[in-house]
């Protein structure tokens, strides 16, 4: 065919307003499903927070909703605080884990269930939020009690 190419090629352009609308139609569909994803769990956080008489409002605060989830769970609030520092941040995620397992069995659910809390979290946090089980321990925030001592 002697060096004739028979390939079409099409070009488009785009504006740069068509790019920055897909960029903040992107940013705003991002940012609606952030705000409703965050009530969603604050919303059932809260429910939970309530089972263990912890007052409901807590669950709104972000970063001390975790704090006080890591203390009925029987770990170290501060962990939290650590979940910013790289690589730690793996320690931290752990002993988040961990507390969620606590709060399951605190909750009668058997250790298994904090499975759900490590593959499917929203799943495990509605179910335990809607469920029947009641609290079974103590809540976070209040002081322990000095240990009674009988009288000799």
């Amino acid at each position: 065919m002697d060096g004739y190419d028979s390939t079409t090629y099409y070009t488009t352009t785009t504006s740069s307003a068509d790019a920055a609308g897909v960029f903040f139609a992107m940013l705003g569909f991002y940012l609606l499903f952030a705000v409703v994803a965050y009530v969603v769990y604050a919303v059932f956080l809260g429910m939970i927070f309530k089972k263990a008489g912890v007052p409901a409002w807590k669950a709104w605060v972000p970063i001390y909703n975790s704090w006080v989830m890591l203390e009925l769970g029987d770990q170290a609030g501060w962990w939290v605080l650590l979940s910013f520092i790289p690589f730690v941040n793996i320690a931290a995620v752990i002993f988040m884990y961990i507390a969620m397992y606590h709060i399951g069995l605190k909750l009668q659910k058997e250790g298994w269930f904090v499975l759900l809390a490590i593959f499917v979290p929203i799943v495990w946090l509605i179910w335990l939020a809607l469920d029947k089980s009641t609290w079974e321990g103590r809540e976070a925030v209040a002081p322990e009690q000095p240990p009674t001592v009988p009288p000799t």
